[in-house]
Protein backbone atom coordinates (compact mmCIF):
# COMPACT_ATOMS: atom_id res chain seq x y z
CA UNK A 1 0.00 0.00 0.00
CA UNK A 2 1.40 3.68 -0.87
CA UNK A 3 0.67 6.32 1.36
CA UNK A 4 1.29 10.00 0.15
CA UNK A 5 4.37 12.14 1.16
CA UNK A 6 3.04 14.23 3.34
CA UNK A 7 1.83 10.98 5.68
CA UNK A 8 4.93 9.33 5.23
CA UNK A 9 6.79 12.09 6.79
CA UNK A 10 4.49 12.67 9.37
CA UNK A 11 5.10 9.06 10.38
CA UNK A 12 9.15 9.69 10.22
CA UNK A 13 8.60 12.61 12.22
CA UNK A 14 7.85 10.25 15.37
CA UNK A 15 11.00 8.39 14.88
CA UNK A 16 13.30 11.26 14.83
CA UNK A 17 14.03 11.82 11.20
CA UNK A 18 14.38 15.86 10.30
CA UNK A 19 11.41 17.07 7.61
CA UNK A 20 10.20 20.21 6.50
CA UNK A 21 7.77 21.22 8.20
CA UNK A 22 4.37 21.38 6.02
CA UNK A 23 0.70 20.76 5.96
CA UNK A 24 -1.60 19.49 3.79
CA UNK A 25 -4.54 21.24 1.95
CA UNK A 26 -7.29 19.78 -0.56
CA UNK A 27 -8.40 23.67 -1.59
CA UNK A 28 -6.99 26.34 -3.19
CA UNK A 29 -8.05 28.84 -0.07
CA UNK A 30 -6.39 26.24 2.64
CA UNK A 31 -3.31 26.10 0.52
CA UNK A 32 -2.87 29.73 0.75
CA UNK A 33 -3.60 29.60 4.62
CA UNK A 34 -0.75 27.32 5.17
CA UNK A 35 1.76 29.57 4.53
CA UNK A 36 0.50 31.66 7.68
CA UNK A 37 1.20 29.00 9.54
CA UNK A 38 4.88 28.20 8.75
CA UNK A 39 8.18 30.02 8.81
CA UNK A 40 9.83 32.32 6.42
CA UNK A 41 8.68 33.50 2.80
CA UNK A 42 10.02 30.62 0.39
CA UNK A 43 7.68 27.53 0.01
CA UNK A 44 7.33 24.47 -1.66
CA UNK A 45 4.04 22.98 -3.44
CA UNK A 46 3.80 19.48 -3.85
CA UNK A 47 1.31 17.95 -5.70
CA UNK A 48 0.47 14.38 -3.69
CA UNK A 49 0.19 11.49 -5.82
CA UNK A 50 1.50 7.73 -5.88
CA UNK A 51 3.46 8.62 -8.44
CA UNK A 52 7.26 9.78 -8.96
CA UNK A 53 9.04 11.94 -11.25
CA UNK A 54 6.87 14.90 -10.00
CA UNK A 55 9.23 17.67 -10.15
CA UNK A 56 9.93 17.01 -13.67
CA UNK A 57 5.91 16.69 -14.53
CA UNK A 58 5.36 19.79 -13.15
CA UNK A 59 4.07 18.81 -10.09
CA UNK A 60 6.60 21.02 -7.45
CA UNK A 61 6.63 24.38 -8.01
CA UNK A 62 8.75 26.68 -5.80
CA UNK A 63 6.57 30.01 -4.81
CA UNK A 64 7.00 32.91 -2.46
CA UNK A 65 4.46 33.64 0.03
CA UNK A 66 0.64 33.03 0.38
CA UNK A 67 -0.23 34.31 -2.99
CA UNK A 68 2.02 32.53 -4.84
CA UNK A 69 1.34 28.93 -2.78
CA UNK A 70 -2.26 29.72 -3.43
CA UNK A 71 -1.83 30.18 -7.44
CA UNK A 72 0.16 27.28 -7.71
CA UNK A 73 -2.53 25.04 -5.54
CA UNK A 74 -4.90 26.53 -7.86
CA UNK A 75 -3.10 25.38 -11.02
CA UNK A 76 -2.76 21.68 -9.94
CA UNK A 77 -5.50 20.80 -7.97
CA UNK A 78 -8.01 19.10 -10.07
CA UNK A 79 -4.92 18.92 -12.97
CA UNK A 80 -4.09 15.50 -14.42
CA UNK A 81 -0.64 14.82 -13.99
CA UNK A 82 1.60 13.04 -16.29
CA UNK A 83 5.11 11.37 -15.43
CA UNK A 84 7.35 8.81 -16.37
CA UNK A 85 5.46 6.76 -13.94
CA UNK A 86 1.75 7.22 -14.17
CA UNK A 87 1.62 6.38 -17.95
CA UNK A 88 -0.22 8.54 -20.54
CA UNK A 89 -3.36 8.47 -18.30
CA UNK A 90 -1.48 10.11 -15.78
CA UNK A 91 -3.21 10.99 -12.17
CA UNK A 92 -5.65 13.49 -10.90
CA UNK A 93 -4.31 15.91 -7.73
CA UNK A 94 -6.77 16.17 -5.28
CA UNK A 95 -4.31 17.39 -2.50
CA UNK A 96 -1.33 19.36 -2.13
CA UNK A 97 1.29 19.67 0.70
CA UNK A 98 2.24 22.94 1.31
CA UNK A 99 6.11 22.72 3.15
CA UNK A 100 8.54 25.24 3.78
CA UNK A 101 11.54 25.65 1.39
CA UNK A 102 15.08 24.34 3.11
CA UNK A 103 18.50 25.63 1.80
CA UNK A 104 20.40 22.50 0.17
CA UNK A 105 24.70 21.75 0.12
CA UNK A 106 23.95 18.58 -0.99
CA UNK A 107 21.57 16.14 -2.36
CA UNK A 108 21.74 12.67 -1.37
CA UNK A 109 19.52 9.24 -1.83
CA UNK A 110 19.17 6.99 1.05
CA UNK A 111 16.29 3.60 0.50
CA UNK A 112 15.56 0.90 2.56
CA UNK A 113 13.80 -2.46 0.78
CA UNK A 114 13.33 -5.51 0.96
CA UNK A 115 16.36 -7.92 -0.60
CA UNK A 116 14.73 -10.74 -1.47
CA UNK A 117 17.98 -12.22 -2.84
CA UNK A 118 19.54 -12.13 0.41
CA UNK A 119 16.16 -11.99 2.07
CA UNK A 120 17.38 -9.18 4.93
CA UNK A 121 16.34 -5.76 4.90
CA UNK A 122 18.96 -3.23 2.78
CA UNK A 123 19.91 -0.18 2.36
CA UNK A 124 20.53 1.12 -1.08
CA UNK A 125 22.17 4.66 -0.90
CA UNK A 126 24.36 7.27 -3.21
CA UNK A 127 26.07 10.36 -2.55
CA UNK A 128 24.01 11.99 -5.21
CA UNK A 129 19.97 12.47 -5.52
CA UNK A 130 17.66 14.29 -6.88
CA UNK A 131 15.06 13.96 -10.25
CA UNK A 132 18.25 12.83 -11.36
CA UNK A 133 19.08 9.79 -10.14
CA UNK A 134 17.95 7.23 -12.39
CA UNK A 135 20.47 8.69 -14.85
CA UNK A 136 22.69 9.09 -12.99
CA UNK A 137 22.94 5.82 -11.63
CA UNK A 138 22.18 4.47 -14.98
CA UNK A 139 25.63 5.68 -16.20
CA UNK A 140 27.61 5.15 -13.07
CA UNK A 141 25.68 2.09 -10.85
CA UNK A 142 29.20 2.12 -8.67
CA UNK A 143 28.12 5.15 -7.21
CA UNK A 144 25.09 2.95 -5.49
CA UNK A 145 26.10 1.96 -2.33
CA UNK A 146 24.36 -1.59 -1.22
CA UNK A 147 24.28 -2.63 2.66
CA UNK A 148 22.31 -5.69 3.84
CA UNK A 149 21.28 -5.92 7.62
CA UNK A 150 21.16 -8.37 10.10
CA UNK A 151 17.78 -9.21 11.18
CA UNK A 152 19.20 -10.41 14.72
CA UNK A 153 21.95 -7.82 15.19
CA UNK A 154 19.85 -5.01 13.45
CA UNK A 155 21.25 -1.94 12.66
CA UNK A 156 24.56 -1.03 14.17
CA UNK A 157 25.83 2.59 14.46
CA UNK A 158 29.24 1.35 13.16
CA UNK A 159 27.05 -0.02 10.32
CA UNK A 160 25.92 3.54 9.62
CA UNK A 161 29.13 5.32 10.10
CA UNK A 162 31.01 3.42 7.31
CA UNK A 163 28.34 4.08 5.08
CA UNK A 164 28.50 7.68 6.09
CA UNK A 165 31.84 7.75 5.12
CA UNK A 166 31.54 6.13 1.73
CA UNK A 167 29.19 8.81 0.72
CA UNK A 168 31.57 11.81 1.81
CA UNK A 169 29.55 13.02 4.67
CA UNK A 170 31.76 14.76 7.46
CA UNK A 171 31.00 16.78 10.44
CA UNK A 172 27.60 17.44 12.29
CA UNK A 173 26.12 15.41 8.99
CA UNK A 174 28.25 12.43 9.83
CA UNK A 175 27.12 12.30 13.02
CA UNK A 176 23.31 12.94 12.01
CA UNK A 177 23.53 9.94 9.93
CA UNK A 178 23.66 7.30 12.55
CA UNK A 179 20.22 8.41 14.43
CA UNK A 180 18.44 9.32 10.78
CA UNK A 181 19.18 6.13 9.32
CA UNK A 182 18.41 4.42 12.99
CA UNK A 183 15.17 5.95 13.37
CA UNK A 184 14.20 5.25 9.28
CA UNK A 185 14.98 1.31 9.91
CA UNK A 186 12.93 1.62 13.39
CA UNK A 187 10.10 2.79 11.13
CA UNK A 188 10.73 0.41 8.38
CA UNK A 189 10.70 -2.56 11.03
CA UNK A 190 7.74 -1.37 13.37
CA UNK A 191 5.21 -0.12 10.17
CA UNK A 192 5.90 -3.26 8.16
CA UNK A 193 7.28 -1.22 4.92
CA UNK A 194 8.60 -2.81 2.20
CA UNK A 195 10.18 0.62 0.84
CA UNK A 196 11.23 3.92 2.24
CA UNK A 197 12.93 5.79 0.11
CA UNK A 198 14.36 9.81 0.98
CA UNK A 199 15.46 11.09 -2.58
CA UNK A 200 16.33 13.73 -2.21
CA UNK A 201 17.92 13.44 1.33
CA UNK A 202 19.72 17.33 1.74
CA UNK A 203 22.84 18.32 3.63
CA UNK A 204 22.06 21.66 5.05
CA UNK A 205 24.38 24.75 5.62
CA UNK A 206 23.97 23.73 9.20
CA UNK A 207 25.49 20.36 8.44
CA UNK A 208 22.19 18.98 9.39
CA UNK A 209 20.34 15.86 7.47
CA UNK A 210 16.31 16.63 6.02
CA UNK A 211 14.12 14.42 4.26
CA UNK A 212 12.88 16.76 1.78
CA UNK A 213 10.70 13.93 -0.05
CA UNK A 214 9.95 10.56 1.19
CA UNK A 215 8.26 7.69 -0.39
CA UNK A 216 6.50 4.76 1.71
CA UNK A 217 5.01 1.34 0.78
CA UNK A 218 3.45 -0.98 3.73
CA UNK A 219 3.42 -4.73 2.90
CA UNK A 220 -0.82 -4.84 2.15
CA UNK A 221 0.36 -8.47 4.43
CA UNK A 222 0.86 -6.70 7.22
CA UNK A 223 -2.41 -4.28 7.43
CA UNK A 224 -4.38 -6.31 10.05
CA UNK A 225 -1.39 -5.02 12.61
CA UNK A 226 -2.04 -1.67 11.49
CA UNK A 227 -5.52 0.03 11.95
CA UNK A 228 -3.58 2.68 11.69
CA UNK A 229 -2.16 2.92 8.76
CA UNK A 230 -5.12 1.13 6.98
CA UNK A 231 -6.65 4.01 7.56
CA UNK A 232 -3.89 6.23 5.68
CA UNK A 233 -5.35 4.52 2.27
CA UNK A 234 -6.04 6.54 -0.40
CA UNK A 235 -9.10 5.30 -2.62
CA UNK A 236 -8.91 7.59 -4.81
CA UNK A 237 -5.54 6.78 -6.10
CA UNK A 238 -7.04 3.58 -6.86
CA UNK A 239 -7.88 1.44 -9.87
CA UNK A 240 -11.80 0.97 -9.13
CA UNK A 241 -11.22 -2.62 -10.24
CA UNK A 242 -8.57 -3.34 -7.21
CA UNK A 243 -11.10 -1.90 -5.20
CA UNK A 244 -13.94 -3.64 -6.21
CA UNK A 245 -11.00 -6.67 -6.10
CA UNK A 246 -10.48 -6.30 -2.20
CA UNK A 247 -14.82 -6.34 -1.32
CA UNK A 248 -14.60 -9.67 -2.76
CA UNK A 249 -11.12 -11.01 -1.38
CA UNK A 250 -8.88 -11.32 -4.29
CA UNK A 251 -5.14 -10.65 -4.74
CA UNK A 252 -5.63 -8.28 -7.89
CA UNK A 253 -3.36 -5.83 -9.79
CA UNK A 254 -4.55 -4.27 -13.18
CA UNK A 255 -1.69 -4.44 -15.58
CA UNK A 256 -0.79 -3.02 -19.25
CA UNK A 257 -1.29 -5.74 -20.82
CA UNK A 258 -4.20 -7.72 -22.95
CA UNK A 259 -4.20 -11.29 -21.38
CA UNK A 260 -6.65 -11.71 -18.72
CA UNK A 261 -5.55 -13.98 -16.34
CA UNK A 262 -6.81 -15.89 -13.40
CA UNK A 263 -5.09 -18.30 -11.28
CA UNK A 264 -5.31 -19.74 -7.68
CA UNK A 265 -1.90 -19.09 -6.03
CA UNK A 266 0.28 -16.35 -5.75
CA UNK A 267 3.17 -18.58 -7.05
CA UNK A 268 1.03 -20.67 -10.43
CA UNK A 269 0.19 -16.61 -11.35
CA UNK A 270 3.88 -15.58 -11.33
CA UNK A 271 5.10 -18.62 -13.51
CA UNK A 272 1.92 -18.11 -15.55
CA UNK A 273 2.87 -14.45 -16.34
CA UNK A 274 6.80 -15.99 -16.96
CA UNK A 275 5.26 -18.21 -19.89
CA UNK A 276 3.00 -15.68 -21.49
CA UNK A 277 6.13 -12.98 -21.19
CA UNK A 278 8.25 -15.99 -22.95
CA UNK A 279 5.90 -15.99 -25.52
CA UNK A 280 6.21 -12.44 -26.73
CA UNK A 281 2.48 -11.64 -24.50
CA UNK A 282 1.26 -9.51 -21.93
CA UNK A 283 -0.77 -9.90 -19.14
CA UNK A 284 -3.60 -7.55 -18.48
CA UNK A 285 -3.23 -8.52 -14.64
CA UNK A 286 -2.28 -10.50 -11.31
CA UNK A 287 -5.79 -11.95 -10.26
CA UNK A 288 -4.92 -14.52 -7.59
CA UNK A 289 -7.66 -16.46 -5.99
CA UNK A 290 -7.33 -17.09 -2.70
CA UNK A 291 -8.31 -20.74 -1.12
CA UNK A 292 -11.47 -19.68 0.61
CA UNK A 293 -12.90 -18.28 -2.52
CA UNK A 294 -16.66 -18.56 -3.07
CA UNK A 295 -18.20 -18.90 -6.00
CA UNK A 296 -19.59 -15.29 -5.94
CA UNK A 297 -16.03 -14.36 -5.37
CA UNK A 298 -14.69 -16.19 -8.70
CA UNK A 299 -17.37 -15.14 -10.34
CA UNK A 300 -16.78 -11.03 -9.77
CA UNK A 301 -12.94 -11.66 -10.52
CA UNK A 302 -13.48 -12.86 -14.06
CA UNK A 303 -16.72 -10.19 -14.49
CA UNK A 304 -13.84 -8.34 -13.86
CA UNK A 305 -11.43 -9.44 -16.58
CA UNK A 306 -14.30 -9.27 -19.02
CA UNK A 307 -15.12 -5.42 -18.19
CA UNK A 308 -11.55 -4.77 -19.09
CA UNK A 309 -11.61 -3.30 -22.77
CA UNK A 310 -7.83 -4.32 -23.05
CA UNK A 311 -8.37 -7.74 -22.34
CA UNK A 312 -8.16 -9.73 -25.67
CA UNK A 313 -8.31 -12.85 -24.30
CA UNK A 314 -8.74 -14.94 -20.89
CA UNK A 315 -6.10 -17.48 -19.48
CA UNK A 316 -7.60 -19.03 -16.01
CA UNK A 317 -5.08 -21.21 -14.98
CA UNK A 318 -6.12 -23.32 -12.32
CA UNK A 319 -4.78 -26.00 -9.60
CA UNK A 320 -8.15 -27.29 -7.26
CA UNK A 321 -6.52 -28.18 -3.75
CA UNK A 322 -8.52 -29.28 -0.54
CA UNK A 323 -10.39 -26.14 -0.03
CA UNK A 324 -10.76 -24.84 -3.46
CA UNK A 325 -12.21 -26.78 -6.13
CA UNK A 326 -11.48 -26.54 -9.44
CA UNK A 327 -15.32 -26.73 -10.31
CA UNK A 328 -16.22 -23.77 -8.00
CA UNK A 329 -14.15 -21.66 -10.01
CA UNK A 330 -16.22 -23.09 -13.38
CA UNK A 331 -19.41 -22.78 -11.63
CA UNK A 332 -18.15 -18.90 -10.92
CA UNK A 333 -16.60 -18.51 -14.49
CA UNK A 334 -20.48 -20.07 -16.14
CA UNK A 335 -22.43 -17.42 -13.49
CA UNK A 336 -21.08 -14.77 -15.21
CA UNK A 337 -21.23 -16.33 -19.06
CA UNK A 338 -24.45 -16.88 -18.70
CA UNK A 339 -25.26 -13.41 -17.51
CA UNK A 340 -23.27 -11.29 -19.89
CA UNK A 341 -21.82 -13.80 -22.42
CA UNK A 342 -18.25 -14.37 -23.53
CA UNK A 343 -17.18 -11.66 -25.65
CA UNK A 344 -13.08 -12.84 -25.35
CA UNK A 345 -11.91 -16.57 -25.94
CA UNK A 346 -11.23 -18.44 -22.69
CA UNK A 347 -8.17 -20.62 -22.78
CA UNK A 348 -9.26 -22.95 -19.87
CA UNK A 349 -6.48 -25.17 -17.77
CA UNK A 350 -7.12 -27.37 -14.54
CA UNK A 351 -5.24 -29.96 -12.96
CA UNK A 352 -5.72 -30.81 -8.98
CA UNK A 353 -9.39 -31.65 -7.18
CA UNK A 354 -12.13 -31.92 -9.79
CA UNK A 355 -10.24 -30.82 -12.55
CA UNK A 356 -12.62 -33.12 -14.98
CA UNK A 357 -15.40 -31.69 -13.07
CA UNK A 358 -14.61 -28.10 -13.78
CA UNK A 359 -14.02 -29.06 -17.88
CA UNK A 360 -17.79 -30.97 -17.38
CA UNK A 361 -19.15 -27.90 -15.71
CA UNK A 362 -18.31 -25.34 -18.25
CA UNK A 363 -19.57 -27.75 -21.40
CA UNK A 364 -22.56 -28.84 -19.75
CA UNK A 365 -23.23 -25.13 -19.08
CA UNK A 366 -22.72 -24.11 -22.39
CA UNK A 367 -19.00 -22.00 -21.94
CA UNK A 368 -17.45 -22.23 -25.15
CA UNK A 369 -14.05 -22.56 -23.39
CA UNK A 370 -10.80 -23.91 -25.35
CA UNK A 371 -9.31 -26.68 -22.86
CA UNK A 372 -5.68 -27.23 -22.59
CA UNK A 373 -3.65 -29.66 -20.26
CA UNK A 374 -0.59 -28.26 -21.46
CA UNK A 375 0.50 -25.48 -19.66
CA UNK A 376 3.64 -24.91 -22.19
CA UNK A 377 0.67 -25.00 -24.98
CA UNK A 378 -2.21 -23.21 -22.75
CA UNK A 379 -0.09 -19.84 -22.20
CA UNK A 380 1.23 -20.29 -26.19
CA UNK A 381 -2.65 -20.32 -27.42
CA UNK A 382 -3.49 -17.71 -24.86
CA UNK A 383 -0.69 -14.81 -26.68
CA UNK A 384 -1.96 -16.22 -30.38
CA UNK A 385 -5.78 -16.06 -29.54
CA UNK A 386 -5.29 -12.61 -27.94
CA UNK A 387 -3.11 -11.30 -31.29
CA UNK A 388 -6.30 -12.87 -33.12
CA UNK A 389 -3.59 -15.20 -35.00
CA UNK A 390 -4.51 -18.70 -33.60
Amino acid sequence: MNIHEYQAKALLRRYGVRVPNGQVAFSVRAAGDVPKKLSGNAFVVKAQVHAGGRGKAGGVRFVEGSEQAAAAAADLLGSTLVTAQTGDAGQRVHRVYVEERCNVVRELYLALLVDRSVGRVCIVASDEGGEEIEDILAQAPERLQRVAIDPDSGLQPDTVRHLAADLSLSGGAAEMAVPLLSGVYDAFIDNDASLIELNPLAVTPGDDLVALDVKMVIDDNALMRHADLEALRDEVERDAAEIEARRYALNYLKLSGTIGCMVNGAGLALATHDLIVQNAGAPADFMDIRPEATRAQVATGFGMLLTNPNVKCVFANLCGGGILRCDTIADGIADVVRDVGLPVPLIFRATGTNADLSRKVLADRGVDAMFVSDFAQAASLAVQEARGVA
